[in-house]
């Protein structure tokens, strides 16, 4: 996730705690999801979906930092 971006990625891990805490929480969904997908974690189609839509809300919030991050840095 955000390969290209991971500099800034890094530098928002350390300075800013919402970033970091919505990139540790999308990797708990991502792993989540991966393991309802394989029959690990055996979840209803609506809380699997849920978990989904979470996942890609924090991505989309992360991206809107690294975005920012970007122009106030350039």
């Amino acid at each position: 996730m955000f390969e290209y971006d991971q500099e800034i990625v890094d530098s928002l891990l350390l300075e800013n705690q919402n970033f970091k805490r919505m990139y540790e929480k999308h990797g708990e969904l991502k792993q989540r999801v991966r393991d309802a997908n394989v029959g690990a974690d055996p979840l209803d189609y609506f809380a699997l979906e849920n978990m989904k839509k979470e996942k890609l809300l924090l991505k989309d919030r992360m991206a809107a930092m690294i975005e920012e991050y970007r122009r106030s840095h350039a």
